[in-house]
């Protein structure tokens, strides 16, 4: 079985429930969240897969890797025209999570279906950066470094783009399947790459948002734990 990191970013899953980086949440959040990440390894089960495919060519907004897959995205052509290969990848958590969420939401427990709900966002957090840490032990053998993970329906890279994604893992789903609107079920999966490319073009500190002037979006990167 797979081991994650069991060290709750607490400041991620307040960010998670709604709270801003300059509100403190009231004791009672903070003591469900203590309770939570004591009790919640058994409804966590991870899973992943990835692939590392060559990039054949970028064009405009296109970017073209191995096994025909084009990836349609000015934000994500700008940094993977700076690298040498891509890792595709899926993660999940499982169901389990965000059923008993449901069922607490449905009995009247709407605050701590709140507060599991942002521990499970926390956990597939550490499955993807798990992987990261995956791909670039495998990137830093190589002399070689990786960007922050980008997702389909970051920035102008449309949702849609899933069912690519999903093809470039080749079948290797990790137990999750996509509904006709491209979303993942189970909801608490992240899907993505991350560029792996040379130490001196600017590929790890890729940021979109330095120079993005929506200051409201809520997947703004102010720092790269987001």
């Amino acid at each position: 079985m797979m081991v994650i990191s069991n060290r709750v970013n607490k400041k991620r899953v307040c960010h998670y429930i709604g709270y801003g980086a300059d509100y403190k949440p009231p004791a009672r959040i903070l003591s469900l969240i203590d309770d939570y990440v004591d009790n919640t390894d058994q409804l966590i089960d991870p899973s992943y897969s990835y692939t590392i495919q060559d990039i054949k060519r970028v064009q405009g907004s296109s970017v073209l890797i191995d096994g025909s897959i084009i990836f349609e995205s000015q934000i994500i052509a700008r940094l993977l025209e700076q690298c040498h290969k891509v890792a595709v990848f899926l993660a999940t958590i499982g169901k389990h999570l965000e059923e008993t969420a449901r069922r607490l939401a449905e009995d009247g427990f709407v605050l701590r279906a709140a507060v599991l709900d942002a521990i499970g966002s926390d956990a597939v957090g550490r499955v993807a950066d798990f992987v990261q840490a995956s791909v670039k032990e495998i990137a830093k053998n190589q002399g070689l470094v990786i960007s922050p993970r980008f997702s389909p329906g970051y920035c102008d890279w449309d949702i849609t783009q899933q069912q690519t994604l999903f093809r470039a893992v080749d079948g290797d789903s990790a137990g999750i399947s996509l509904t006709e609107g491209c979303l993942m079920i189970p909801r608490k999966s992240i899907s993505g790459i991350i560029g792996i490319g040379p130490p001196n073009r600017g590929v790890e500190k890729y940021n979109p948002c330095r120079t993005c002037h929506k200051r409201d979006c809520r997947g703004r990167r102010h720092n790269l734990w987001i």
